[in-house]
């Protein structure tokens, strides 16, 4: 896979976990982001967003694209459960003590799916 690649299978779960979160249908999202459903469809099928539509649905979802691509070895890059642990706690729909709850599961799991855990 080629560095900067786009990572569009990422993108779609992540788009889809807030559809999910929002209790909306694609028909919604397309109607909300002014992406066509057509759109949608193909990026569901792993085809990569034009610009646009990557921009609105980024828009649309609360997402920075910047994520959603392979990084080249010299781009310094944040660890991935710190990203999440941010978002987490900057989200004002969570009670604290969920917040707590919600790192320990992540960690958790961080911890025993990654691929370097001699590294821990």
């Amino acid at each position: 896979m080629p560095k900067g690649h786009f990572e569009a299978e990422a993108f779609f779960s992540a788009l889809d976990s807030q559809r999910q979160s929002q209790k909306l249908t694609w028909k919604k999202v397309a109607e909300l982001s002014g992406v066509s459903a057509s759109t949608l469809t193909r990026i569901a099928q792993g085809k990569h967003p034009d610009v646009d539509s990557l921009g609105a649905l980024c828009n649309w979802a609360g997402l920075n694209a910047d994520i959603f691509f392979e990084k080249t070895d010299t781009m310094h890059v944040a660890d991935p459960l710190a990203q999440i642990t941010a978002n987490l706690r900057a989200d004002k729909n969570l009670r604290p003590e969920g917040i707590i709850a919600i790192e320990a599961m992540l960690k958790a799991a961080y911890d025993a799916f990654r691929n370097d855990k001699e590294a821990a």
